[in-house]
């Protein structure tokens, strides 16, 4: 093969793959806005509130460690 004739091919590949891209996202049931603000709302609930739970722990370990551990100092 020349080096035209494999550029031309690797050419080819992209456009084609590109195209089943495009032909997949068609498929996509994509969600409304309203479904995506419920969603987004929700995760940033739970992401905050299990900030807090694991802060909360941290702050209690780490209460606990000084008190066991460093009491003496």
């Amino acid at each position: 093969m020349t080096q035209h004739a494999i550029t031309k091919k690797r050419r080819f590949r992209l456009f084609s793959y590109i195209s089943e891209i495009a032909n997949e996202l068609k498929k996509v049931v994509w969600l409304t806005r309203r479904e995506l603000a419920y969603l987004t709302a929700l995760v940033v609930v739970v992401t905050v509130c299990m900030g807090i739970i694991l802060g909360a722990l941290d702050f209690g370990f780490s209460e606990l460690v000084g008190k066991l551990f460093l009491a003496g100092k």
